[in-house]
Formats: structure tokens, C-alpha cells, sequence
């Protein structure tokens, strides 16, 4: 038997999360081909097979935690596959037993279920659309008096550590009757990564925000001119987040204090622009970063932002991807938000956040008109960044994009 352990992920990380199986047990897997996606606290990692072989079994199983270099699978090495070998299969279907994965009137959360009860599907009585079983009916299973022992709740601990002791998976929970249930999960790697800097953030910088509004109809009009040309040339479609990451830079390059970080006593000033910019994964909001965007195109800065955000999706992304950054963009609008202060991300000093654009009556040379306007806010760390410099560097936000003219000719 082949070993599959977890392999080093990075100097700093010692623990990781087994996301989900790509194979399941009895596969054929080829040399070099993924077999288990492990998340780790900067981003998800796949684990390739050493060998050609069959699965023969799989130690940890989906949201166990693991140290480097604990055993993940063990494969039977093979130069073809062995007849009666499952062939490969798709990734949800890798968490179920054999006998249930083509079972499709099974609900997930009452798959889930019947597996910690040690239930078939065919023990309980289905109420579900077109005779599926939901979570429902296998609680009010388990509440008439099944055979399985019922579920009970299990106590989590604070913080996974490396150590060997096996850590719960996701767990129901009755609390007063089949209707009231819970399920309990543990804290995924970067969802805790995310809450630990987050709460760093709050308890060592002086976070202030600062807000103004832009009147989009400049960019949107240049947009609409161009946005074809755009595409031909580029093979990529024109966004905002170009215009917005290029007029950061020159707001930064003026107030080079929204641009620096706290290093002990010092204050660092950075002369080079890494943009991190917000993207909502498969995992959750993921932070990768552009580098020297000082020196990109916008198509460059386009092509970039949508290999990033396929890469979150299939949760794909590096370490290095979302490591550094000197400043960091997020856009709320694009889920509805109107208005928000969003938390720097260390040891960052400043972050922009981008809002909906909405048609609303503003004042134009006296006259009262009707324009596509965005709020905009910048939280940024007051023990290095005055007043000042924060609201000027947002006012050149503004500035830039409302005659976005000048980010072509420098002025």
C-alpha cells in the first residue's frame, strides 16, 4: 500500500481541514491526479495521487481536521484498473456510502443524519416532494423510538489544534421536537482565519471611516463607448474595478500614508501598490492580491481579477495569492449593499468600500438631475492616517473617476 499524507502547505501552517474527496473508496485514481481538497488558513490546497492505483481507504474523512504529515488514504498501486474497480465519481458523491450516493430522494442534511444514526433510507417514512426524505422525517424517525441511539449534542472545542485526537464533524441536534433541530459544524480553517483577523483589526487599530459619493455616469458613459473595443482587443470584459484599483493608486501615491503599515515603533511607507480585492468564493470572502498595479493596464488589472475569481470558486486559490497587500478594495455593491464601514485588513492601514449604484436627484448646476451615484467609504487606521489625508484621499477617488480623463493623462 501507497500512503497519502498530508503534505507541507506552507512554513507557518501546521493544521489543516479535509474539505471534501475528490474519489471515493474502491476508484481508480491516475499518477498525479487530485484526489482530496484540504483547506488550509490562507486558502485550499489539492492533494495529488503519488501513484496509479485503487483507493482502498480513506482515513479522514470531509471537515476532520489534520496535522502535516498525518495519513490521509492509503492506495493499492496498479498498472490498470482492476475489474469490478468503481470508476471515478463526482466529488458530492464521494462523502456517501456506496449503497446510498445514486439514492437522489435522500435529502443532503437527511443523508447526513441517517449516516450518524446508522439508518437506511428505506427505515423511514418519507414526506418530502415526489417521496424525497427530508431531515424531517428522519428526526421524527429517530423521535418514535428507532433502534439507532439518538443524536446527541457534542461539545466543540474552542480551537482545533494538531493534535491527534479526532475532532466532530457536523452533528444534528433536536432542541424540543423534530421541527426543532440544529446543526453544529466546526469553524472552518479560513472562516477562522477571517475572524481572528478581523477581531485583531478591532482590538489594535484606531478604525475610523469616511464617506463621499461619486456620480458614475463618466465611467459608466466611457464604459458603454469603449466596452465593445474593449472586449475585441482583450478578450475580456471592461469592469469598474479597473478604474476603481487605478484611481486608488493615485489616491494612495498622494497620501502615502494610506499606502504604509505599523512595524513596532515604525512606520512603514510603501512605494509600490499590492491591491487586494474582495472576492466571494467558495469558501467565503477571499482577499487575493494584484501586484505592483502601478504598472498593470486595465486589461491586465480585468484579466487578473477573473482569473482570481474562477480560482475562488473552484476554491483553488494559493497561499501566495492571497498573501501581502498594502491597500485593500471590497465591493458591497454587487450583493445590494447601500452603505457599509468595512475592517482593514492587517496590517493594512486603509480599505475602500464600494457600494450599489443607484439613480438619485443631485444638484447640477442648479438644476436638480438624475444620476447613477455610488457611496464610497474608506476605513483606515487612525494611529498613522490623519483626518485629513483620509478624507483627501477619498475626495481623489472621487475626483479621478468622476473625470476619468485624468488617470489617462496624469493630472
Amino acid at each position: 500500500m501507497v500512503e497519502v499524507k498530508v503534505p507541507s502547505v506552507g512554513d507557518s501552517i501546521s493544521e489543516v481541514q479535509i474539505s471534501k474527496w475528490l474519489k471515493k473508496e474502491g476508484d481508480w485514481v491516475n499518477i498525479n491526479e487530485d484526489l482530496v481538497e484540504l483547506e488550509t488558513e490562507k486558502a485550499s490546497v489539492q492533494v495529488p495521487s503519488p501513484v496509479a492505483g485503487i483507493l482502498t481507504k480513506i482515513v479522514k474523512k470531509a471537515e476532520e481536521f489534520a496535522a502535516i504529515g498525518d495519513l490521509l488514504a492509503e492506495i493499492a498501486p496498479s498498472d490498470k484498473p482492476a475489474a469490478g474497480s468503481a470508476p471515478a465519481a463526482p466529488a458530492a458523491a464521494a462523502q456517501k456510502p456506496a449503497a446510498e450516493a445514486s439514492d437522489a430522494r435522500v435529502m443532503p442534511a437527511a443523508q447526513r443524519m441517517l449516516d450518524e444514526n446508522k439508518l437506511k433510507a428505506s427505515d423511514v417514512t418519507a414526506t418530502g416532494p415526489g417521496g424525497r426524505v427530508l431531515k424531517e422525517d428522519v428526526a421524527r424517525h429517530i423521535e418514535a423510538g428507532s433502534s439507532a441511539p439518538p443524536v446527541t449534542a457534542q461539545v466543540l472545542p474552542a480551537a482545533p489544534t494538531a493534535a491527534k485526537t479526532p475532532v466532530p464533524t457536523s452533528t444534528q441536534i433536536s432542541v424540543g421536537g423534530p421541527d426543532r433541530m440544529e446543526e453544529v459544524k466546526p469553524l472552518s480553517m479560513i472562516r477562522r482565519t477571517i475572524a481572528a483577523r478581523l477581531v485583531q483589526a478591532q482590538h489594535t487599530a484606531a478604525l475610523l471611516t469616511t464617506f463621499n459619493e461619486v456620480d458614475m455616469q463618466p465611467v459608466m458613459a466611457l464604459r458603454a463607448k469603449y466596452k465593445d473595443m474593449f472586449q475585441e482587443k482583450h478578450g475580456i470584459k471592461l469592469g469598474l474595478m479597473s478604474f476603481f484599483a487605478k484611481a486608488s493608486v493615485e489616491a494612495l501615491r498622494r497620501y502615502p500614508a494610506v499606502n504604509a503599515e505599523i512595524r513596532g515603533n515604525n512606520i512603514v511607507y510603501r512605494h509600490y501598490y499590492d491591491i487586494g480585492i474582495a472576492i466571494g468564493g467558495g469558501k467565503g470572502l477571499v482577499v487575493p492580491v494584484l501586484r505592483n498595479v502601478e504598472k498593470m493596464s486595465f486589461a491586465d488589472i480585468e484579466r487578473t481579477i477573473g482569473e482570481y475569481s474562477r480560482k475562488a470558486m473552484e476554491n483553488r486559490l494559493l497561499p501566495e495569492d492571497l498573501e501581502g497587500g498594502t491597500f485593500t478594495i471590497s465591493n458591497g455593491g454587487i450583493y445590494g449593499s447601500l452603505l457599509s464601514t468595512p475592517i482593514v485588513n492587517p496590517p493594512q492601514s486603509g480599505i475602500l468600500g464600494l457600494h450599489s449604484i443607484q439613480d438619485r436627484p443631485v444638484a447640477r448646476d442648479g438644476q436638480v438631475v438624475i444620476r447613477p451615484m455610488m457611496y464610497i467609504a474608506l476605513t483606515y487606521d487612525h494611529r498613522i492616517i490623519d483626518g485629513r489625508e483620509a478624507v483627501s484621499a477619498l475626495r481623489t477617488i472621487k475626483e479621478v473617476l468622476e473625470d476619468p480623463a485624468r488617470l489617462f493623462l496624469e493630472v
